[in-house]
């Protein structure tokens, strides 16, 4: 694109070096802005103008919890789990395109946790493995693009075992939600997890004090779309995801200095154990079975 319509419009390049051509907006001042003057932030990015006016507009409060966060991650901040999990859950995309029938082993539906039914396994590490399958290339990138947007920055936030026990807590939120809503919907796929991340970034950013809007439109969009007729969404999923990693996050914001580290596993421990209570229990009387 070098028409003279394209490149007299100096939209089309960053505002701090007029020779690199961009696309990118910052979320804050909308001027376009290069790879090396974006820094992520919550929802997308943002100058490092705007960057340093909200550093220097920050109250004493938000800076002493924003400290309270950071101050116990390790030096290493790159979000390897992050990696880890999109790496992961390519292999066993990968892997579909081969041998299909891996979609069949590891989707997740209400009555592969009920023990009893006849020619029906009871496989329990469906709740999980569902997580690892998807529908289809664009279901697939669009849940790892979702991923490697909030977990640049909610990963370094919380820490890596943190960070992935959200992950998977809210992963296993979201199967529970759909067997609870009808144990026979077969779903696959992250959206549990992803959503649950969302969830912990709204509540967390509200507690230190940053712009949750656009998360709050972000996860409202989302939300919706699984409504839609046609689009053919585990809204379920979304929903319980969302709702257990909000949770998560309250017991993170309300459990994150270290002498409270204990109270933080025994409470996640704890939620685990309801989930998966609520996920033998509810589907059972759901489909009238006895266990």
């Amino acid at each position: 694109m070098t028409t003279p319509e394209f490149t007299s419009n100096r939209d089309n390049f960053c505002y701090r070096h007029p020779d690199r051509q961009s696309f990118v907006l910052c979320q804050r001042c909308l001027r376009t802005i290069c790879p090396e003057c974006q820094t992520q932030a919550p929802v997308g990015v943002i100058c490092p103008e705007c960057m340093t006016e909200m550093r220097r507009n920050r109250t004493p409060a938000q800076r002493r919890a924003q400290r309270r966060w950071i101050g116990a991650v390790a030096a290493d901040t790159r979000p390897l789990a992050t990696y880890a999990i999109m790496a992961l859950t390519a292999f066993v995309g990968a892997l579909q395109l081969f041998v299909p029938v891996i979609s069949e082993v590891l989707l997740f539906a209400g009555v592969y946790i009920l023990p009893g039914i006849p020619g029906i396994p009871f496989e329990p590490w469906r709740l999980l493995t569902a997580m690892l399958v998807h529908a289809g290339i664009m279901h697939f990138l669009l849940n790892m693009l979702a991923l490697w947007m909030i977990g640049r920055s909610l990963e370094p936030m919380l820490g890596r075992a943190r960070f992935v026990a959200l992950y998977l807590i809210g992963g296993l939120g979201g199967s529970v939600a759909v067997a609870c809503f009808d144990p026979r919907i077969a779903t696959v796929g992250a959206s549990g997890g992803v959503f649950a991340l969302l969830g912990a970034l709204l509540v967390i950013g509200r507690h230190i004090g940053a712009d949750i809007r656009g998360i709050l439109v972000v996860l409202g969009i989302n939300l919706v779309i699984g409504f839609v007729p046609g689009f053919h969404i585990a809204w379920q999923a979304h929903l319980g995801g969302a709702a257990i990693g909000a949770l998560i996050g309250l017991i993170y914001a309300r459990t994150r200095r270290p002498a409270q580290r204990v109270w933080q596993i025994v409470l996640l421990a704890a939620l685990v154990a309801a989930l998966l209570a609520i996920a033998f229990l509810v589907p059972a009387m759901v489909l009238g079975i006895r266990i």
